[in-house]
């Protein structure tokens, strides 16, 4: 039998004696250990800064784009933002529309916005918008998007566990059917409060194994009585959706030794970011 015994030498530092291969593990792994590390300086290669677009066009609203610029992966974020950016905005009738330079946050998304339209759109089912931004350096990028048909939510509930007390939860549950003639894309939220802050609740799906199916979409038994919730289904087109999910990958990915790096999936051509038109159904319950 082997065996491994601690003693003190004459520092007071801990000694590791063994007999047989448990002493013999134990100082090779402590020789192992000892003045090994380097330290090495990787040189990463330098990237010219690209535009960065952003923008979600919704019927009767404003439409509104961020463009910022991109930075090293290792650079401090810049708050400083593109000088000398045009964006032009083409409706499915073919009007061509120049957005204002007008940076403000939107209270309705808690989300940061350059320039602006000054008249609401009208996006129907199938309408294709397209956007270009350029500006004075030579940079130039292009985007188009169709809405996605409508999916009507049929039914959205909830339903209280038997508990007491602060245990007492309620689960929300939103019931749809699947279109049959398409390969479809959904976004499903559940926002406590107000649709301005994170969703308690969110993940993205394809019909892939339900085509033409009904649906139904749900939380845990997260919710307390009286809470106000918004449930959200969006109805989302292939490249807002293969976005989506490369956000996640990279977020999963960032920090992560063992995981391999992956890049954002832009729908935009000739810089970064996504440019869709989005068609949800939403409803607001009161859980009682």
């Amino acid at each position: 039998m082997m065996s491994r015994k601690h003693s003190v030498g004459q520092n007071g530092n801990p000694q590791l004696k063994g007999t047989g291969m448990a002493g013999w593990l134990a100082g090779v792994l402590l020789l192992a250990g000892c003045g090994l590390q380097k330290d090495i300086d990787v040189a990463l290669p330098a990237y010219p800064a690209q535009l960065v677009v952003e923008s979600y066009l919704e019927n009767n609203r404003l439409p509104r784009v961020s463009v910022t610029e991109s930075v090293p992966y290792l650079s401090a974020p810049d708050a400083d933002l593109p000088q000398g950016v045009k964006v032009v905005l083409t409706l499915p009738n073919g009007r061509r529309d120049t957005l204002a330079y007008a940076p403000a946050i939107n209270p309705n998304t808690n989300k940061g916005y350059t320039h602006t339209g000054r008249t609401r759109i009208t996006a129907r089912p199938g309408d294709t918008f397209r956007l270009e931004v350029y500006d004075t350096q030579g940079r130039r990028v292009t985007a188009s998007a169709t809405m996605p048909a409508n999916v009507p939510l049929d039914n959205v509930e909830y339903k209280f566990n038997d508990l007491n007390g602060d245990q007492r939860k309620a689960y929300v549950l939103a019931s749809f059917k699947d279109p049959a003639a398409t390969v479809d894309f959904y976004r499903y939220q559940v926002h406590k409060r107000s649709v301005a802050t994170d969703p308690e609740v969110e993940y993205t799906i394809e019909d892939r194994l339900s085509n033409g199916q009904p649906l139904s979409l749900g939380t845990s038994y997260q919710f307390a009585p009286n809470d106000t919730v918004f449930v959200t289904l969006y109805h989302l087109d292939r490249p807002y959706f293969q976005f989506l999910q490369s956000v996640q990958d990279a977020r999963n990915a960032n920090g992560n030794p063992f995981a391999q790096p992956s890049a954002i999936r832009s729908t935009v051509e000739g810089g970064i970011g996504i440019f869709t038109i989005l068609n949800y159904q939403r409803q607001r319950l009161i859980l009682k």
